[in-house]
């Protein structure tokens, strides 16, 4: 979707990155290695490039209305500027992504590094969950206009066998094994350059890998969106105002994301510390 692939390509260049850690800092350190001149962001280049941006384009061209969200009404009403920023930011977005992870790690500041995995999914998955008006679910599960404009949760059912979510499908049988496979090798063979602790380490294997970021993912990226959107409603229920709904909702959850998941012993920093071997070193 338009408005949240800004923020998934960050991730998947953050993440990445992220996976590769190890090798980057080793490179960096014993070879000089530079942020262009890794294999790893060659990599991360290819998938955006050969996947994630057709991806995106393709259903941009079929289904206009569900990939803006419900904005435009078919393809005439998209104005050219917007579909050249949207397939070059799904590049650029994932360069960025890549470049300011791999800025802390060889800074060796890794939860600063590790934290925008989190903050990207967080975002991406706020916008589909809640959106700009609090309507984002019924957009993102509604086929047409037609279907958003007289939503109810019967839109859910049909949408997951209809034309986009077959399209989804089709896209995730390449997106997600590479992705997942190709991130979860990296995080393992970086294991091989030391300062691991080795009966962790031999507990570390693709599936668990691969475990460890479907809850990045949804426990602590979708878990979190969906809890900032229950505040933001709550405090517009309460105060009987959508603009209060924001101004109070938004400064309420950063606070409970604060204390709850981020701060030093909080559940993200304990999650992302048992992601990072050896333990305790986060910085």
């Amino acid at each position: 979707m338009v408005q949240v692939d800004v923020f998934w390509s960050y991730a998947f260049g953050a993440g990445f990155a992220m996976s590769a850690a190890r090798q980057l800092i080793h490179d960096r350190e014993k070879n000089d290695g530079n942020f262009f001149e890794n294999k790893y962001f060659t990599h991360t280049l290819l998938f955006l490039s050969i996947l994630f941006v057709p991806s995106g384009a393709s259903l941009l061209w079929a289904f206009p209305d569900w990939e803006t969200m419900q904005v435009a009404y078919n393809k005439d009403s998209l104005p050219t500027w917007l579909v050249t920023a949207f397939t070059i930011t799904n590049i650029t977005q994932g360069i960025l992504g890549f470049w300011v992870t791999y800025h802390f790690l060889i800074k060796k500041k890794l939860y600063a590094a590790f934290f925008q995995s989190w903050i990207s999914y967080f975002l991406f998955f706020f916008i589909l969950v809640h959106g700009w008006d609090g309507t984002g679910y019924q957009r993102f599960f509604s086929f047409t206009q037609a279907d958003f404009h007289s939503w109810s949760w019967a839109n859910a059912k049909v949408w997951l066998t209809c034309p986009v979510a077959l399209t989804l499908l089709f896209w995730g049988i390449f997106l997600v094994p590479w992705l997942g496979i190709m991130s979860a090798r990296w995080v393992v063979d970086g294991y091989n350059y030391g300062g691991v602790d080795v009966e962790r380490a031999k507990k570390a294997s693709l599936t668990s890998v691969c475990i460890g970021f479907l809850k990045l993912i949804f426990i602590h990226g979708l878990g979190s969106a969906i809890a900032a959107s229950l505040v933001i409603h709550g405090a517009e229920k309460l105060t009987g105002s959508f603009a209060l709904g924001w101004v109070l909702g938004v400064p309420a959850f950063a606070l409970l994301a604060y204390f709850l998941l981020l701060r030093r012993g909080g559940l993200f920093y304990r999650f992302a510390d048992s992601m990072v071997l050896p333990a305790g070193e986060l910085t």
